[in-house]
């Protein structure tokens, strides 16, 4: 008996085609839905008051004054603790590590630990700079823990970006007496400058939408205050968002739809930034 085929090769491509734009489609209806909703609300509440006023208890007088202050300090310290080890580690493991089976470990680990939940990283910030290293709900603790989310993310970034730089220009950097150093100082990190930047400027963008482990190490719903210092309490804005949905009244609700597009802008910038260096890297790499 031969077996019948229902459909050609030419067919099921054609069927998996349309079946594929079908659920873009479809993904993509449905953020245009609730992103037009977001600004049909929240567009009417967003004026300078709103960047200006503390948070309160009427909804019509709340602003985001001090959980813009707080996202803004939070990824000052988070960018000053991953960056330099993300980048450092990337480059050891691309530049000086041995590829052994342990480096091959540690690189499955890496990548592995990039997509673990957030919440998981909140609940061991907890436990080590909230309870052990008594940090308590201050913007160090916070800091600390987004720096272990992101970093993964710096260290990938890092390491695909050095990988994609030729050999030949490393050869050439030996063959005119350069150290090691010297070609991964002057040769290989300027080559490289765009994509590790890319790297950061998505992983920055990824922890200013990030809710879970602050919420887990202690950060405050109501600030009335600009934290001065990394030991002082603070709140965020995806935090002040949160507080404001579950409120009853309607207002809170306009107030948080205003705060989604505020927080919208700012990944629309970062991800534009880049964007746009990616793009610059590639033209010059290319030439």
């Amino acid at each position: 008996m031969t077996n019948k085929v229902l459909f050609s090769p030419k067919t099921k491509d054609r069927l998996f085609r349309i079946y594929a734009i079908s659920c873009t489609v479809f993904a993509l209806l449905v953020l245009a839905v609730l992103l037009i909703d977001i600004l049909i609300k929240g567009a009417t509440r967003i004026n300078w008051s709103f960047f200006t006023n503390l948070p309160s208890r009427h909804p019509e007088e709340t602003g985001i004054y001090t959980a813009l202050a707080g996202m803004v300090s939070l990824l000052i310290f988070t960018l000053l603790v991953a960056l330099p080890i993300g980048i450092m580690a990337g480059i050891y493991l691309q530049e000086y590590g041995q590829k052994n089976r342990l480096a091959k470990f540690i690189e499955i680990n890496i990548s592995n630990l990039a997509g673990v939940p957030s919440v998981i990283y909140g609940i061991l910030g907890l436990q080590v700079f909230v309870r052990m290293a008594n940090l308590g709900n201050s913007i160090l603790a916070g800091s600390l823990t987004l720096s272990l989310l992101i970093m993964p993310i710096i260290i990938v970034s890092t390491r695909e970006a050095i990988k994609a730089v030729p050999d030949s220009l490393r050869q050439a950097a030996y063959g005119l007496g350069a150290t090691k150093w010297q070609t991964i100082r002057r040769v290989v990190l300027p080559a490289s400058f765009g994509g590790i930047m890319t790297g950061i400027i998505l992983s920055t963008s990824r922890a200013i939408g990030e809710t879970a482990p602050l919420i887990v190490v202690g950060a405050l719903a109501y600030v009335p205050f600009i934290p001065e210092g990394p030991l002082d309490q603070y709140t965020s804005l995806p935090i002040q968002i949160f507080n404001w949905t579950s409120r009853p009244q309607q207002g809170f609700v306009i107030s948080a739809a205003a705060g989604i597009i505020v927080l919208l802008l700012f990944t629309f910038i970062l991800n534009g930034i880049a964007i746009y260096l990616r793009n610059k890297w590639y033209k010059k790499t290319s030439q």
